[in-house]
Parts: structure tokens; sequence; C-alpha cells
């Protein structure tokens, strides 16, 4: 990806978080935007959303809902030639992250071979 997708994508995260934070409540969860995914042509964005303490189905249902008021947010205070369709989707890569240290836990309980001497005695 060029730097210049990493910026806007960096820069999106940073305005979308602040639109959420500033003027969304989430009854009883804590919702995060942990990356944005923008592509080629900037005309449309997948942003991953990490819930904590709720519905993940609720809270992309709110956000799919708000999703216009949102995107016309942004566009005020990011300038780009067309405002990016966002699409919300639950970041699920700290459970993957969480799955992989269990199997690597349960990797290291496996037998292991005996180790080899570095040099046969004479």
């Amino acid at each position: 990806m060029s730097q210049r997708l990493d910026r806007i994508n960096e820069l999106l995260r940073r305005e979308i978080s602040t639109v959420l934070a500033r003027d969304f409540e989430f009854s009883g969860a804590l919702v995060t935007v942990s990356a944005v995914e923008i592509t080629q042509d900037l005309r449309e964005a997948k942003v991953f959303v990490g819930v904590l303490g709720g519905h993940h189905n609720k809270v992309l249902e709110q956000l799919g809902q708000k999703r216009g008021l949102i995107q016309s947010r942004v566009a005020k205070r990011v300038v780009l030639r067309c405002t990016p369709i966002l699409d919300f989707r639950i970041d699920q890569s700290a459970e993957r992250g969480v799955e992989m240290v269990n199997i690597l836990d349960e990797v290291d309980k496996l037998p292991k071979a005996p180790e080899e001497d570095p040099e046969p005695k004479a």
C-alpha cells in the first residue's frame, strides 16, 4: 500500500474515532475504531471497530443507520475529492490473537524430540 493511502487511512481512523466519541453513545459498550482500509480510488472505506462490553450486532446496526451522518461530519474535517462510503465491520484481530496464543501454548505442551549431542565422543 502506498504511503498516501496509509496517511489517509490513519487520518480517517482518527476523525471517525473523534466523531463516534463526541456524537454517539453506545449503551454499555466501549467502541473503538482500530483500523480503516480505503480503496485505491478513495470511494469506499472499510472501518474496523472493536466493541467491548456490548453486543456487536447492535453497535453495527446503529453505525449502519447513522452512516450518512458520520460521513458528512468526517467530510467537513477531511478534504478529499469525494467522501468515501463507510462500511463498518467488527475487528476480530484481538480474538484471533488470543486464539493464536492458546494454540502456541498447546504446542509448547506437546512432547519434544530429545536434543542431539553436538559432537560424538570418541
